[in-house]
Formats: C-alpha cells, sequence, structure tokens
C-alpha cells in the first residue's frame, strides 16, 4: 500500500501547480465561477489516480523488463539480435501509437486539400498508413542507431550536430505543405509506452558494458527516436511530390 501511496502523493504534487493556475486565471483575470465544479474535481481525482497507478506500473514493470533484457542480451553476446530488438522495439511501439494515429489522419485530409494527392477516402487511407509507416520505421532504426552508438561509443553530441544539420537542410528543400507534419511527428513518437522502455534498454546496456557510463552513455535513445522522424517524412515528402 505504501508503494503505492507515494506515486500517488507524487502525482498531487505535479498537478497542484496545473491546478493553482488554472484556478487563477478562472477566478481572478476571467472572474468567473468554475464550471461544474463536481465534474472537474472528479475529473482531477480521476487524473491523479490513474498517473499515480501509470508511475507506479513503470516501476514494477517497464523499466525493470528494460534492463532486464539489456543485461540478457549483453550476456548473451548476440550484438546482432540486440540491434534486431531495438529495431522491433521501436518500430512496433510507435506503429500503434494513437497520438500518431490522430496526426496521420489530420495529415492526409491536409495533404489532399492541398493537392499533394488524390482527394478521395483510399489516397487519404494511403497517406496515413505510409506516413505511419514511415515514422514508425524511422524510430526503429534510431533505436537502433542509439543502441550501436552505446555498443560502439560513439559521440552522441556530434551525431545530434549532424543530425539536425541534415533536418535544417531537408527543411530549405521539402515541400512545405510536409514540414510541419515532420516536424510534428517527431513529437508525437516520444509515447508514454516507447520511452520508459527505450531510456531502461539504453540504461541497462550502458550499466552492463564495460567502459560505458550510465550517465554519459546511457542516454540519448530519445532524442534518435525525436530526429530521426523528421528527416524521414521529409524525404518521403520529396519522394511523394
Amino acid at each position: 500500500m505504501r508503494a503505492v501511496f507515494k506515486p500517488l502523493l507524487n502525482s498531487a504534487r505535479d498537478l497542484t501547480p496545473i491546478i493553482v493556475i488554472i484556478a487563477f486565471f478562472q477566478i481572478v483575470v476571467l472572474q468567473q465561477p468554475v464550471p461544474d465544479l463536481l465534474s472537474l474535481l472528479t475529473g482531477v481525482i480521476c487524473v491523479a489516480l490513474g498517473l499515480a497507478l501509470f508511475l507506479y506500473g513503470l516501476e514494477l514493470g517497464l523499466f525493470p523488463i528494460g534492463e532486464s533484457m539489456a543485461y540478457a542480451f549483453a550476456e548473451k553476446g548476440s550484438a546482432a539480435w540486440l540491434l534486431a530488438f531495438a529495431f522491433a522495439l521501436g518500430f512496433g511501439t510507435t506503429v500503434a501509437e494513437p497520438a500518431l494515429i490522430a496526426v496521420a489522419d489530420e495529415a492526409s485530409n491536409v495533404a489532399a486539400q492541398s493537392a499533394l494527392i488524390s482527394d478521395t477516402d483510399t489516397a487519404r487511407q494511403t497517406f496515413a498508413l505510409q506516413l505511419r509507416l514511415t515514422v514508425a520505421v524511422s524510430v526503429g532504426l534510431a533505436i537502433l542507431v542509439g543502441v550501436a552508438r552505446i555498443l560502439k561509443g560513439w559521440p552522441l553530441h556530434l551525431m545530434i550536430m549532424v543530425g539536425y544539420g541534415l533536418v535544417v537542410a531537408l527543411t530549405a528543400i521539402a515541400p512545405r505543405e510536409i514540414i510541419g507534419i515532420a516536424y510534428d511527428s517527431g513529437g508525437v513518437t516520444t509515447s508514454t509506452i516507447t520511452v520508459p522502455l527505450v531510456a531502461a534498454l539504453g540504461i541497462g546496456l550502458a550499466r552492463c558494458i564495460h567502459g560505458r557510463n550510465p550517465m554519459v552513455d546511457g542516454f540519448g535513445l530519445i532524442a534518435f527516436a525525436s530526429l530521426f522522424p523528421m528527416l524521414f517524412v521529409m524525404v518521403y515528402g520529396l519522394l511523394l511530390s
């Protein structure tokens, strides 16, 4: 019970600033009563409980399984299987991401209105599916590259600098209609399931590989998961146009 109470206390603490800000603007600035206060309080309690259970679940399941799989692959000594798992993890957790599905559906409507694709249901569905698969493949490759970086000890800052240099270069030549979609795709890929699993995988690998520092080498996978979709979606837009 104590293990659940601590995440509940933390979630209530994290929600407090949001509640204070909303209450201040509603009462002091707008000078209006809070509409349907009972429903609002019920929703806040549900959010606090849900966030507490989510954090408890991360500590209980996702973080340990990510680290244990990293140790298991390191003991197995098979870099090929480890890289294959990294790609599958990135692809699998991204292709079914609800935020990505929503962005892809909306992007297909905008693409049809902008005459980037045909204004038919089939064309919109195909565009949305291709966009989701493009982003999912890019995240899979991003996690693969991030794991390879940990194994080889490649410098993170140089890889990020080169990556964002390519983003800037592609931004100059990509179709205007796809640029915003590409940038947003880099944000929706870091989902609530991908982040803890990938972070635990990176930290676990850095801990069990001799000569690696978890603080220096264990982090950075999420940065690749945001960077690669921007590159791939803009290339996809170039090919589409």
